[in-house]
C-alpha cells in the first residue's frame, strides 16, 4: 500500500510498515528534532502542520496517524481526547472528509480505554462509522516481539476491507517469566518507588518520552550481576525495534537528550510490521470469539457495519522466541548514579510495596560501591 503518515515522529509506524513490503509516499511533522531524523530515515516528503493540510498524496491508500498521547496517557494530564494535543485527531476527519481513503490505521495508548469511561473510543468509533468506515482495534503488547512491555491500541478501519480479519489472527499467551534475580536482567523505573515499579521481569517497562523540557527518563536495569544501569540510547532504539543510531540526526537540530523522547514517543516497528503483513492480502477470517460489547471497552473490538462486538483474543498475536534481555543489550549503559539510587531506596523506605526476595539488598550494595567509587576519585 501507499502511505500517508501523520504525526510521524521519527517514523516507527513507517519503518514497520515498510519491513512489510508498504511505501511511504508522504508524512507529517512539526517538531524539529523528529523533521531532522525524517528527512534522514524517510525517502518522502514532510506536509508539515497536521492542520494546514489540504490534500494528501492522491495515490494514499493507507492514512496513519500515531497522533499524540499526552491527554490520553496515565502518564500525562489525562485531559481526554479533546485535549489541546490529542484533539489534534480531529485533523485527520477533516482529512478524511476532503479526501476519504480505503484504509486507516491509528495507534494510541492503551488507558484511552478508561479514559473518561471511554469518551476518546467513543468519540473515535462514532466518527468512523459516519463515515461508512469498518473498524476493529486490538490492544497489542510489544512483549511479543522484543523485550519491552509497552501495551498499546492499534485500531484499523476500512471503506473496502475487514479489519477484523487484519487485527485478530493470532491468539497467544506470554511467555511465563520467572523473577531470578541471579538468572535475568529486570527494568523498572527508579523515579518510582512509592505506588508502584514499572517492574519487568526479564524486560524493561514502557519507553517513556521524559519530561517536556528534554531531561531524558531511561528505566534502570539490574543485571544478574548485580550492575544497576540506565541503557544506552542505541539499546532503547533496538528496544523499539528500530536500528540503533536511528535518532542520531535529531542532535543536528537539538539536545542529544531529546533522542530518548523521541524513541519514547515511537511505534514500535516489529508491531507495525505484523501488521503490515497482515494488510499484504493475507486475511482471512480469523478464528476469534466474538462476545457482547460490555459497558466499558474491551482490549479488542470490531464493528462489522452493523453491530459492535468485542473480540476475545490476548495481546499476544504472536510470541516470538528472543535473547533474554542481559544478552539483547549490546552496550554497558551507564551506572544509575548516587543521587537517582539514593532518592529510589529513600522512596521504596517510605513505601508499603513489597519487593522481591533479595532486590533492595542489590540497590542498596550498588550505592555503597558507587559511593566507594566516588570517594576513591576524590582521593
Amino acid at each position: 500500500m501507499k502511505i500517508t503518515g501523520l504525526f510521524a515522529g521519527i517514523g516507527g509506524l513507517e519503518h514497520g510498515l515498510a519491513q512489510a513490503g508498504h511505501e511511504t509516499v508522504a508524512v507529517s511533522e512539526i517538531w524539529d528534532p523528529a523533521c531532522t531524523v525524517l528527512r534522514a530515515r524517510v525517502d518522502a516528503p514532510n506536509l508539515g502542520d497536521v492542520t494546514d493540510i489540504k490534500a494528501i498524496p492522491a495515490e494514499t491508500e493507507l492514512l496513519t496517524a500515531g497522533f499524540p498521547c499526552q491527554d490520553l496517557s496515565q502518564a500525562g494530564k489525562t485531559a481526554g481526547i479533546e485535549g489541546r494535543r490529542s484533539g489534534l485527531v480531529g485533523a485527520v476527519f477533516d482529512i478524511l472528509d476532503r479526501q476519504p481513503v480505503p484504509w486507516v490505521l491509528l495507534e494510541n495508548v492503551s488507558f484511552m480505554l478508561r479514559l473518561e469511561r471511554g469518551a476518546a473510543m467513543h468519540r473515535l468509533v462514532t466518527e468512523f462509522e459516519e463515515r461508512g468506515y469498518r473498524w476493529a482495534y486490538r490492544v497489542i503488547n510489544s512483549l511479543a516481539f522484543l523485550p519491552q512491555r509497552r501495551e498499546r491500541v492499534f485500531f484499523l478501519a476500512s471503506r473496502e476491507g475487514d479489519p477484523s480479519s487484519v487485527l485478530f489472527d493470532g491468539n497467544e499467551s506470554p511467555l511465563e517469566t520467572p523473577t531470578s534475580l541471579a538468572q535475568l536482567a529486570h527494568g523498572f523505573y527508579w523515579t518510582e518507588g512509592i505506588r508502584g515499579l514499572g517492574w519487568a521481569a526479564d524486560a524493561i517497562p514502557t519507553l517513556k518520552n521524559g519530561s517536556t523540557i528534554g531531561i531524558a527518563s531511561p528505566p534502570a536495569i539490574l543485571r544478574p550481576t548485580g550492575e544497576l544501569i540506565t541503557p544506552d540510547i542505541r539499546d532503547a532504539e533496538r528496544l523499539q525495534g528500530l536500528p540503533e543510531d536511528w535518532t542520531k540526526p535529531a542532535e543536528l537540530t537539538g539536545r542529544a537528550s531529546w533522542r530518548w523522547s523521541l524513541v519514547g514517543n515511537a511505534v514500535s516497528a516489529p508491531v507495525a510490521e505484523w501488521v503490515g503483513t497482515r494488510l499484504l492480502g493475507t486475511q482471512g477470517r480469523t478464528d476469534f470469539i466474538s462476545a457482547e460489547l460490555p459497558q466499558s471497552w474491551p482490549r479488542a473490538a470490531y464493528y462489522d457495519g452493523s453491530e459492535r462486538r468485542a473480540a476475545l483474543v490476548s495481546d499476544f498475536p504472536v510470541v516470538r522466541a528472543r535473547a533474554p534481555l542481559h544478552d539483547f543489550l549490546n552496550y554497558p549503559g551507564k551506572p544509575l548514579s548516587v543521587r537517582a539510587t539514593a532518592g529510589f531506596l529513600e522512596r521504596t523506605g517510605r513505601s508499603q510495596l513489597r519487593f522481591p526476595a533479595g532486590f533492595l539488598d542489590r540497590v542498596h550494595r550498588h550505592l555503597s560501591a558507587m559511593q566507594a567509587a566516588g570517594l576513591a576519585r576524590a582521593a
